[in-house]
C-alpha cells in the first residue's frame, strides 16, 4: 500500500506512473480527491469545534464556582446557562465531526488497498509482455538429433506422470507422479533447499499452509485477487490456501519491529501452493504448466530500504544458480510497467527454455515491493542508533517452482531411447542417473 500522504502530495506522479501501468487514474483513484478535500473540511470542522469548546470550558467553570460560592449574580446565571448550551452543541459537533473523519479515513483505505505499487525508475514501460526487455542468457539450447518430446508425452511414457488419474481424483489441473517421477520432485526441493541454505546463506522456514484474510491483505493478496484463490470457511474467520509461501514467510514479522543489525534477513521455504486459476481458462491446458496446486521453493528477504536493489539483483543470481547447476538453458527479463505485479516495483523473470514446445516458459519471478507489502503488514525496523522506526522492504522470487522445474530438466535432459537424463548435480538426490519407462 501507498502511503497517504504521498499520493496526496504527489498526484499527478501516482496517476502518470498508473498510466505507465495501463491503467486509468481515473478507474483506479476514483473520487480520492473529493474524499480527501472532504475530509479535510471535516477535520477543520472538528478541530474549531474543540478549540470553541476549550475556549468556553474554563468560563463555565469560574461561573459554577462562583455559583458554588453563592455569588452568581442574575446575569452571570444567565451567561452560564447560554456557555452551557454553546458547549453542549460544541460536543455534539465534535462528535459527529470524529465520526465523518473516521468515515472518510476508511474511504481513502478502500482506495489506497486498490492502488497498485508505483513501477521504480528503472522498469521499462511498456503496456504488455512483449515490451519485456531481456538482460542475459546463460547456457544454449540442447541439440537433438530427434524431434523432442514435450513433457505430457514423455511422462505418460516414462509412467511417472500420470494426469488421467488425476482427473479422476481431483479434476482438471492437478497430477499425480510415479516412482522416480516423484522421487524427482523431492528430490529437486531438497537440492534447492540445500543449495540455498547451505551455500547462499539463507535460513529454512517451514510455515503453515493456510492463512488468515490479515495475512492474505499483507502481502496484497487480498482484497483484489480473492476470485485467484481458494478460500476454506473456518467458524466465524475465513481461512485461505496459500498461492505461494511468499505469504505466510512475509507475514512472520506482520506488526514487529525488526532490529535493524538483523537486516538483510534471508528465508527459504518449500511449500505446496494453491491457486485458482481464475483467469487462465484455456491457457496451458496441457501438462503441468498450470496447475490448481504445485510445489515451489521461494526465497524471502527483508531489507534495509537502501539496500533492497542490491538485494534483489542477489536474490535473482541465487535463483539462477539453481538453473546453472541443473545445466538448463533460461534468460532473464525485465518486466516492464504493463506487465509487473500489483504488489511489485520492479520484477525480473527468469524463463527457462522447454524444447519440447520450442518456448521460454517462466520458472521464476524475482521482485522488489519496496514498502509496499510491509506498509500493508506494518513491518518495521528500527535504524541502528536511531529511535523512530522505518518501514523495510520486501523480497522475494521462487528457486524455483519445482513442478516446471521438473518440466524443464524431463524436456531438456531427455535421450533418444525414451529416457532421461538426470544431471550429476541431482544424482545423490535421486540415487539414479537416468529415468527409464515404467508402467503403474
Amino acid at each position: 500500500m501507498l502511503d497517504l500522504n504521498f499520493v496526496r502530495d504527489n498526484l499527478p506522479l501516482v496517476e502518470e506512473k498508473l498510466r505507465q501501468r495501463g491503467m486509468d487514474p481515473a478507474e483506479v483513484l476514483g473520487n480520492f480527491s473529493a474524499i480527501d478535500q472532504e475530509r479535510r473540511r471535516d477535520i477543520t470542522t472538528l478541530e474549531t469545534a474543540k478549540r470553541r469548546r476549550n475556549e468556553l470550558s474554563p468560563k463555565i467553570g469560574v461561573l459554577k464556582q462562583a455559583e458554588k460560592r453563592g455569588t452568581l449574580s442574575g446575569d452571570q446565571q444567565k451567561e452560564l446557562e447560554n456557555l452551557a448550551k454553546a458547549v453542549a452543541a460544541e460536543k455534539s459537533t465534535i462528535e459527529q465531526f470524529e465520526l465523518r473523519v473516521r468515515e472518510d479515513d476508511e474511504k481513502l483505505l478502500q482506495v489506497l488497498k486498490t492502488i497498485p505499487n508505483l513501477p521504480n525508475e528503472s522498469v521499462p514501460i511498456g503496456t504488455s509482455a512483449e515490451q519485456n526487455v531481456e538482460v542475459r542468457r546463460w547456457g544454449a539450447p540442447p541439440k537433438f538429433d530427434f524431434a523432442p518430446k514435450p513433457h505430457w508425452e514423455l511422462g505418460e511414457q516414462l509412467g511417472v506422470l500420470d494426469l488421467e488419474r488425476a482427473a479422476k481424483i481431483s479434476g482438471a489441473r492437478f497430477a499425480v507422479y510415479w516412482d522416480l517421477g516423484a522421487k524427482l520432485e523431492r528430490a529437486l526441493a531438497n537440492f534447492m533447499l540445500d543449495l540455498h541454505t547451505k551455500e547462499q546463506g539463507y535460513t529454512e522456514v517451514l510455515p503453515p499452509y493456510m492463512v488468515n484474510s490479515e495475512s492474505m491483505y499483507g502481502t496484497g493478496q487480498l482484497p483484489k485477487f480473492a476470485s485467484d484463490l481458494f478460500r476454506v470457511p473456518h467458524g466465524e474467520r475465513d481461512l485461505w490456501l496459500i498461492p505461494t509461501a511468499e505469504v505466510p514467510v512475509t507475514n512472520l514479522y506482520r506488526d514487529e519491529i525488526i532490529d535493524g543489525a538483523r537486516l538483510p534477513i534471508s528465508l527459504t521455504a518449500y511449500t505446496p501452493c494453491f491457486r485458482s486459476e481464475a483467469g487462465s481458462y484455456g491457457k496451458d491446458v496441457r501438462g503441468i504448466i498450470r496447475q490448481h496446486q504445485f510445489q515451489k521453493v521461494e526465497l524471502v528477504k527483508f531489507s534495509r530500504p537502501e539496500e533492497s536493489y542490491e538485494q534483489l539483483e542477489k536474490l535473482t543470481r541465487d535463483a539462477e544458480n539453481v538453473l546453472q547447476k541443473l545445466g538448463l538453458h533460461y534468460r532473464v527479463v525485465t518486466l516492464c510497467t504493463g506487465d509487473m505485479g500489483f504488489s511489485s516495483a520492479k520484477t525480473y523473470d527468469i524463463e527457462v527454455w522447454l524444447p519440447g514446445q520450442q518456448l521460454f516458459r517462466e520458472i521464476s519471478s524475482c521482485s522488489n515491493f519496496e514498502a509496499f507489502q510491509a506498509r500493508r503488514a506494518n513491518i518495521r525496523f528500527r535504524p541502528e542508533g536511531k529511535s523512530k522506526t522505518e518501514f523495510v522492504h520486501t523480497l522475494n522470487g521462487s528457486a524455483l517452482a519445482v513442478g516446471r522445474t521438473w518440466v524443464a530438466l524431463v524436456e531438456n535432459h531427455q535421450q533418444p531411447d525414451g529416457s532421461v537424463h538426470i544431471p550429476e548435480a541431482l544424482q545423490p538426490y535421486m540415487g539414479a542417473d537416468r529415468i527409464t519407462p515404467k508402467k503403474f
